[in-house]
């Protein structure tokens, strides 16, 4: 079923709208517009918002974790896979000034139904888990700090995103993530 072109469709219409405007921005009529079909097709394929939503954090967090390991396996150095991490976030701020689905929604954590929260937090666990990796691999910091400082860098990241957007202006993430790099939380 997830190769339906449809369902791919109402995916892809659903993330762009969750990136700015978060879980209550989902409207499926407005998603059944933007794709061309009915708003009740979209029941078909998602019974309900809270579906809906899921569906959309765990594709989010599917193809953000693909990018990850696609990032580990371009360099060589782990150091590298660091220093281009920030790049993750960065690219959705260079599409319309867009925010992390998952951060977004996470924003709105007490509003979300449970399975919705559960797609929301594992996005987090997977940044955290793929950054521990990597950190351990480079031999960033001890092993008893990896987690930490893993849970750090995602949240400092996440939040330079979080500023920059609600400026409009992505060079101020890019000073940002200099200053993260400057004060030692991401390598130089």
């Amino acid at each position: 079923m997830s190769s339906n072109p449809s369902r791919e469709k109402i995916l892809a219409a659903a993330k762009k709208v969750a990136q700015a405007h978060g879980y209550s921005g989902l409207n499926f009529r407005d998603l059944a517009e933007d794709v061309g079909i009915k708003a009740a097709s979209i029941y078909y394929y998602f019974p309900n918002k809270a579906d809906l939503g899921a569906a959309v954090a765990r594709r989010y967090w599917e193809d953000s974790a693909a990018v990850l390991e696609a990032l580990l396996a371009k360099f060589s150095d782990p150091i590298h896979s660091l220093r281009h991490y920030p790049d993750t976030f960065r690219e959705a701020l260079e599409n319309n000034n867009r925010l992390c689905l998952c951060s977004f929604m996470a924003a709105e954590y007490e509003d979300l139904p449970e399975p919705v929260k559960k797609e929301v937090q594992t996005f987090a666990d997977v940044n955290v888990a793929w950054l521990s990796k990597v950190l351990s691999a480079a031999n960033v910091v001890s092993s008893a700090e990896t987690e930490r400082r893993a849970q750090a860098i995602f949240a400092a990241v996440a939040g330079a995103q979080l500023i920059a957007r609600s400026r409009s202006d992505i060079s101020l993430y890019d000073a940002l993530i200099e200053s993260y790099r400057v004060a030692g939380l991401l390598p130089a």
